[in-house]
This record gives C-alpha cells, sequence and structure tokens, in this order.
C-alpha cells in the first residue's frame, strides 16, 4: 500500500516540468544539442533549474545560422551570455531563409542586443499576402513560423498592421478542440498550439482558456505532453516546446 500511496502521489506531481528535467543526462544535455536548447529554453520559462544545460550548450560548435541562433538563445536566457557566437549573429544577412532571421532576431534580443534595422525590415518585406509567414522567402505561409515571427517583431518593438494580420491568420489556424494546425486542415497538434499561444501573448491578444485546455489533455500521466491525439512522437522536444506556453510566457524570455 506505500509503495502504491508513493507511486500516486508521484504522479500527482509530474509536471512537463519534471518531465523535462529527467531527461537530463550526466553531461548536462538533453541528446543533441538543439533538444538541448529546447528543454533549457523551456525550463527557463518556467523557473525551474537547467542543471549544465549551459555549460553542454557552450561547449557546441553549430553550424547553420538557426542552430547559431536557438544555442545563443538557450544560453542566454540560462544566464550565460554566448560572447562567442555573438559575432555570427550581429554579421547575419537576411537571405533565402526567413526563419534564419526571425531566430537571429530573437536570439539577439535575448542577449540584450538591439535588434538590427535591416532584418528588422526583411522580416517585414517576407510577410505573404496572408498575413503570415513561411521558413523559407516565397513559400506557403505556416501557423509556427508566423507565430515566430509575431514574437520577433514585437521584441523589435514593431505594432500595428503586420502584427494585426499576423493575428488574424493565426486565428484561421484553431481548430474547434481549442488547439492550433500547422497548415490549414492538418489538424491541431501541440507545439503549433504553444506557438500559437506565445504570439498571441505577445501581440497583447488572449489565447483563450479552450487553447489551454487543449494542451492539459495531451498531457500524460508522466508530466509529458503527446504531439497531437492522432500521434505520439518526440516527447521531450514537444514537451519543452510547450513549457514557455504553459508558463504563459513569450520569446524572448524576460
Amino acid at each position: 500500500m506505500r509503495l502504491l500511496a508513493t507511486l500516486v502521489a508521484a504522479t500527482a506531481l509530474a509536471t512537463p516540468t519534471t518531465y523535462v528535467q529527467a531527461q537530463q543526462r550526466d553531461d548536462g544535455s538533453f541528446g543533441d544539442a538543439q533538444l538541448t536548447a529546447w528543454a533549457t529554453l523551456g525550463l527557463v520559462a518556467a523557473g525551474a533549474e537547467t542543471g549544465r544545460a549551459a555549460e553542454y550548450l557552450a561547449r557546441q560548435e553549430p553550424a547553420s545560422a538557426t542552430d547559431v541562433a536557438l544555442v545563443a538563445m538557450a544560453r542566454a536566457a540560462a544566464g550565460d551570455r554566448p560572447e562567442d557566437l555573438l559575432p555570427r549573429l550581429r554579421a547575419h544577412r537576411p537571405g533565402k531563409l526567413v526563419n534564419a532571421t526571425i531566430w537571429t532576431i530573437l536570439a539577439l534580443r535575448q542577449a540584450g542586443e538591439p535588434a538590427p534595422p535591416a532584418l528588422v525590415q526583411a522580416l517585414l518585406r517576407a510577410q505573404r499576402p496572408s498575413g503570415g509567414w513561411s521558413w523559407l522567402r516565397g513559400g506557403a505561409s505556416d501557423s509556427n513560423d508566423t507565430a515566430a515571427a509575431i514574437q520577433a517583431l514585437r521584441a523589435a518593438g514593431v505594432r500595428g498592421k503586420p502584427i494585426d494580420r499576423a493575428v488574424a491568420f493565426l486565428r484561421r489556424h484553431q481548430n474547434r478542440d481549442g488547439g492550433f494546425e500547422l497548415t490549414l486542415d492538418r489538424g491541431s497538434d501541440a507545439p503549433s498550439t504553444a506557438w500559437a499561444i506565445q504570439a498571441l501573448l505577445a501581440a497583447g491578444a488572449k489565447p483563450g482558456p479552450a487553447t489551454f485546455a487543449y494542451l492539459r489533455r495531451l498531457q500524460r500521466p508522466d508530466g509529458s505532453i503527446r504531439y497531437s491525439v492522432r500521434y505520439d512522437t518526440s516527447r521531450l522536444w514537444t514537451t519543452a516546446q510547450v513549457a514557455p506556453a504553459l508558463a504563459r510566457r513569450p520569446f524572448p524570455l524576460r
């Protein structure tokens, strides 16, 4: 009976935060640099300890512009100023990959650096007629990149019509179950819903209780979050991405 009571109590206390923390390895990582960065951002957003994650990330040498920005952002959020990566972020020039520009802005702002006007203007020009953004220039818009763009532009001080159009685009991707979908008719999923929550909060809009209820329905007894009602994959990545939304904290984390 005592063992059963202990298991029941442990299950009752399980949260997305405790699930993520339990996945950390002895070297401070959560598997690889990307997963570690996401886990770090999720834990920092929840106000939880990150262990030796920042130390692990500081030993990495990210190659792509998006990986540089993601690792730098996670390190900065955890209190480790990424001096070695800041020159690469400052030197970033807008190219075909719109998400690289988005993440560079977010990473610089997380580190307390100003958003370069050239990057902000490039991101504004990349907004599609639908009001959304794609991960690459000229591509089809999706809710995740739109949500990230909203947060980057708000972090750069942008207000008004571009943000309003983007919020309207996001709203069109919300389903009756309260969740948001990546693209129309794809079906709701947890990461898309989390991104939408963060973006709406950054824009000063209300996500609504149904949105949070959707995420709570996907939480498992061990605290982890399913990808969606139909699919259960990449639990750590999904749970880490959802954590900032549950904490009601958009990027960059303050």
